[in-house]
């Protein structure tokens, strides 16, 4: 049933790569805990009693509740799936409860210290130093996620309308615009692209490493983590933290929230609802600094 439910996410739920290999790896976590801990072969096996065995164990092991939660939760899905398909007839992790984490606002980085990324960074001169200040620049100008850069095609950009075509979660697609100042790096860009490659096809991935091939997480992460280190001085040095960033300068700014949620392909408005809280920081720095009864 395993392989099935793998199946389900990729194909039904069309759930992305990363999210399917971690689902993976917790069950098959899980799946190793009961064979040694209990001589539990199935995973359609388990009750309440040996998953919160798992639970208490995960929480021995010293992992961060947000771990241990999202392998509940991955839990919870995969006896949701079984109930539908009619392999049980009871929720195990019915009883189960999530552990409590600490709120954490997003970290982001400051304006100011962001246009020294953008506009003092010397890069490198050829495909590959275009290529990172292309990455540098799409991730903070439109707030898209590494899993929606890395799948944007050349066709997907339309220059004249200024805009970019991106599929989100579950494949649903948005539409984003490009500012002026992007638009015209994206032409430069693909100027190079193709002196690199001798032509550009619309089919061809938007950023690719030096065989042409699509750009890979990694890759993503360790260009974001070179130039931020210029800079930066926050403890997170990720392509999220692009993201994080573009969603507070713009609350920052006074856009408005639901602008920003559909921006970013949120399914709801609680999930854009943590960057106000950054905003808040900001206004109340600002109170404190100007009132005089503060």
């Amino acid at each position: 049933m395993l392989f099935s439910f793998i199946n389900y996410l990729e194909h039904e739920k069309r759930a992305s790569a990363h999210t399917v290999l971690a689902y993976q790896k917790d069950l098959e976590q899980f799946k190793d805990f009961l064979k040694l801990s209990f001589e539990m072969e199935r995973l359609e096996g388990a009750s309440h009693a040996e998953i919160r065995a798992w639970v208490v164990d995960l929480v021995e092991q010293g992992l961060s509740a947000t771990t241990i939660n999202r392998k509940i939760a991955t839990l919870r899905s995969y006896y949701k799936f079984l109930l539908r398909s009619g392999e049980l007839t009871k929720d195990p992790t019915y009883k189960i409860k999530a552990l409590k984490t600490p709120k954490r606002l997003p970290e982001f980085v400051q304006e100011n210290v962001m246009v020294e990324v953008l506009n003092e960074i010397v890069y490198e001169e050829g495909f590959e130093g275009q290529r990172d200040k292309m990455v540098m620049e799409f991730l903070y100008l439109t707030g898209v996620r590494l899993s929606e850069l890395l799948t944007i095609k050349w066709q997907d950009l339309d220059i004249e309308g200024q805009t970019v075509r991106v599929l989100g979660k579950r494949k649903k697609e948005r539409i984003i615009p490009l500012t002026n100042e992007l638009v015209k790096n994206i032409i430069s860009f693909r100027k190079v692209f193709k002196e690199t490659f001798s032509n550009v096809n619309e089919s061809d991935y938007f950023i690719v490493i030096n065989t042409r091939k699509q750009a890979y997480p990694m890759k993503i992460y360790r260009i974001v983590r070179k130039y931020l280190d210029l800079f930066a001085q926050t403890s997170k040095r990720s392509p999220h933290l692009l993201r994080h960033t573009f969603a507070t300068h713009l609350l920052n700014k006074g856009a408005d929230l639901n602008a920003v949620k559909d921006l970013l392909g949120h399914a709801s408005l609680a999930a854009t609802q943590v960057y106000t809280h950054n905003s808040m920081e900001k206004l109340k720095a600002v109170f404190e600094q100007a009132h005089p009864k503060a």
